[in-house]
């Protein structure tokens, strides 16, 4: 059976938006849930399709960039990642943050996947990139991310951040353990 022939079990009968900003907007619904009980769901919509990369150099090396997470009041290691308008085609949104927050571009690039990293409280969809053949410049960091720090590491060291546990970020830990995969680590 595919995913276009299963039936919605869900009937909404009312829809209120609690809050919106630039990101995103929240929405609270009157259901009648699969079982015929009535009760609410709340939807965050993502008006930005998440965008992560992993660029690997000739030698195997990847890189990661740490900020500080005002969500979770934690530093955090991460591939480098960000939004893409929903419009936008994703490669594009890609290739213009592995600029913007490492200064690398990129002459081959592979999507690796797409996946939905909370998908029962939001519709956010995300797209993972594999980015080859790197050459340097400056980054262009946006004002969040004036403190960011960048590090240039093995890419069998940051697939083993994420087994310890070090990496805890969605994307960055599929993305990495999708390309040690690929790779053979």
């Amino acid at each position: 059976m595919t995913q276009k022939e299963i039936k919605n079990p869900w009937t909404t009968l009312s829809a209120v938006e609690k809050y919106q900003n630039r990101w995103i907007k929240v929405t609270e619904y009157q259901v009648i849930n699969p079982a015929g009980g009535k009760g609410i769901y709340g939807k965050i919509h993502f008006k930005n399709k998440g965008i992560g990369i992993i660029p690997i150099d000739e030698q195997g090396n990847t890189w990661l960039v740490g900020q500080y997470r005002y969500t979770l009041d934690e530093f955090h290691w991460e591939i480098p990642e960000g939004g893409g308008p929903l419009q936008e085609n994703p490669l594009e949104a890609a290739k213009r943050e592995l600029k913007e927050e490492t200064g690398l571009t990129a002459k081959k690039w592979t999507s690796l996947l797409r996946m939905n990293p909370s998908n029962s409280v939001s519709d956010e969809e995300c797209v993972i990139y594999l980015a080859e053949g790197l050459e340097h410049g400056d980054s262009e960091l946006e004002e969040t991310e004036a403190d960011l720090k960048v590090r240039k590491i093995p890419l069998k060291e940051a697939i083993e951040m994420v087994v310890r546990g070090e990496i805890a970020d969605s994307m960055s830990m599929i993305g990495l353990l999708m390309v040690g995969r690929i790779r053979g680590l």
